[in-house]
């Protein structure tokens, strides 16, 4: 049995990929979420909750991961940054594989990988699909979340690669500063040209 082409789709924050993302599961497409993964593995009773109070102890309690307080431990400490990808990222990559092996009689599956190009996820998809927004769009979404400032968000961009290094590398761009509905048409023109095998 061919396995099912894997779809990349990222995008850097405040660009809109949770909305494309639910699109290409609105047209049938399994997604595996990374993020929603994350969540759920440092929620309560989560697989690595306890590995990450270990390493960085005062950053959990009763329902998880306090996500406010591990931010605060590893934003801008290239050093701990990287110890938490170490616990994080093998518990997602084991979710991932039950995903795909969940999906196996299908033909396409989307990643939802925010950090695809930096994390090397790239190199382990069959196409990308970058979902990008012009740079004023992108700040006025972002500002808008709960606790963000824009010192945290420079903070946040610092560490993404590019938005253009990102629509440069890949094979479909979905643009959501557009009216929705655009939007929707997009998705479903890169779902076709997927189906016949096409890219670009």
């Amino acid at each position: 049995m061919k396995p099912p082409l894997i779809v990349g789709l990222t995008g850097s924050i405040g660009m809109g990929k949770s909305t494309v993302a639910q699109m290409f599961r609105d047209c049938g497409v399994p997604v595996f979420d990374a993020d929603a993964e994350v969540h759920r593995l440092q929620g309560p009773n989560g697989k690595v909750v306890a590995a990450i109070e270990a390493r960085f102890p005062g950053t959990t309690g009763a329902r998880g991961v306090d996500r406010a307080k591990l931010a605060a431990a590893v934003l801008g400490d290239d050093v701990a940054m990287k110890a938490l990808e170490a616990i994080v990222h093998p518990a997602v990559g084991v979710e991932r594989a039950a995903f795909l092996h969940a999906n196996a009689d299908v033909d396409l599956v989307v990643f939802d990988v925010p950090l695809l190009f930096e994390t090397g996820g790239d190199g382990k998809v069959d196409r990308i699909v970058v979902v990008s927004a012009a740079p004023e769009v992108q700040r006025a979404r972002t500002l808008q979340r709960p606790g963000m400032t824009e010192a945290k968000f420079d903070a946040i961009l610092a560490r993404q690669t590019p938005d253009a290094e990102k629509r440069a590398r890949a094979d479909f761009v979905v643009a959501t500063d557009t009216p929705i509905e655009e939007t929707r048409a997009a998705v479903a023109r890169v779902i076709a040209c997927l189906a016949r095998g096409e890219a670009r």
